[in-house]
């Protein structure tokens, strides 16, 4: 797959279908880390689209922020993070930023992108200790409504 350019069209994904995708993969980056999601913590935030000079479009575009948490033990998130960095990697993301440190304090972040679809994904460790999963999409159009018959 070739990486999209400026002027291509935005791909298109209804807002539930988004949301779906997102769920899936923080459940799945929590499985291989050998962790759960704590119930009732995912945090789904939809947004508009803004372009480099400030400029919202009404028709429709929009972003999706997804985030769900684990209270896995701390002393645990280095190698969930190594576990979620290798899963991904496999599955032809980039790491874009890594970061893990444990001299008394644990402190673990780990930054991810897909070029082909310009997601980006982040598995961290939160000022209150919960190890955070999150997914990024790039700004996307809802499809074209579906013409009704009268």
């Amino acid at each position: 797959m070739s990486t999209p350019g400026p002027n291509d069209p935005l791909p298109v994904k209804a807002r539930q279908d988004a949301q779906d995708w997102a769920q899936h993969m923080t459940e799945y980056m929590a499985q291989t880390a050998g962790t759960a999601l704590d119930p009732g913590s995912a945090e789904p935030k939809f947004s508009n689209c803004v372009g480099k000079n400030d400029e919202v479009r009404d028709d429709g575009r929009y972003k999706l922020t997804y985030v769900a948490y684990s209270s896995a033990p701390l002393e645990q998130h280095p190698e969930a993070v190594r576990k979620v960095r290798a899963m991904l990697e496999q599955q032809g993301f980039k790491v874009d930023g890594y970061r893990e440190t444990t001299d008394g304090k644990v402190d673990t972040i780990l930054d991810a992108s897909q070029e082909s679809s310009r997601y980006l994904v982040t598995v961290e460790t939160t000022t209150g200790g919960l190890l955070l999963f999150r997914v990024r999409t790039p700004c996307l159009m809802l499809p074209a409504p579906s013409p009704t018959s009268h």
